[in-house]
């Protein structure tokens, strides 16, 4: 299950770009009006960004070239600047991912060869070592199956991973993306991320991909917008 994903570390991500996106920009420029989101093209095979407000903060997604080697293809990322507790770090990350993250930083600490850090690993394999896993019985073993929530203390997961949020992460649209893809979420110093592996795209995935990104938003607004009282 996890060949595919651990292979990619061994990929610059420039070479595992290879452009096959079924998307017409008059169709994501459309669609993006019905939301009230700004669409802007980034030239030929460039992929696109997507810019709105969500509580009157910004937020950007785009998508096109991968930033991280465990992803091939297209990648969809999204970013917002939410102004909360600067502290608060959550991830919530699919399992297959965090499994081939694990072994990797496994083989890195155990192999006598290695002598110097690669600069292309990921800083995700940073946050595997300084947060925790959590979990909780209000959310249904099947969430638990396909994901791993990581997060400095307890409180904040359970402030930030909601039913909502839990529901639009367990109901992605077929052919949407299946567990092994990889996919993060995340709230890091004040700001909330998303990034995914996103090849073929096609409307359905990206529209509820903004669905998933906005409600994360939301729900770190509503439970975090202040430091919880412990």
């Amino acid at each position: 299950m996890f060949e595919r994903i651990k292979k990619a570390f061994a990929r610059d991500a420039k070479d595992a770009f290879a452009p096959s996106s079924q998307l017409a920009s008059s169709q994501v420029s459309e669609w993006a009006g019905t939301r009230g989101f700004a669409f802007s093209e980034r030239g030929e095979g460039k992929g696109f960004s997507l810019e709105g407000l969500i509580g009157n903060k910004p937020w950007r997604m785009e998508r096109g070239r991968p930033s991280r080697n465990f992803i091939r293809g297209e990648e969809l990322r999204a970013r917002a600047e939410l102004g909360i507790n600067e502290d608060v770090a959550v991830l919530i990350m699919n399992r297959p991912l965090k499994d081939a993250l694990e072994k990797k930083a496994y083989q890195l600490y155990t192999d006598t060869l290695q002598t110097t850090a690669d600069p292309n690993l990921p800083e995700e394999m940073r946050w595997l070592a300084m947060y925790q896993e959590f979990g909780w019985d209000e959310l249904p073993a099947p969430f638990w199956s396909r994901y791993a929530v990581l997060a400095d203390q307890r409180e904040h997961a359970l402030a930030w991973v909601d039913a909502r949020l839990a529901a639009l992460l367990m109901s992605w649209p077929e052919p949407g993306p299946s567990p092994e893809v990889p996919f993060m979420l995340m709230l890091l110093r004040g700001k909330a991320y998303l990034r995914m592996e996103s090849t073929p795209s096609d409307m359905p995935t990206l529209e509820h991909a903004a669905d998933v990104f906005t409600c994360a938003c939301e729900s770190a607004l509503g439970g975090l917008a202040t430091d919880i009282a412990l």
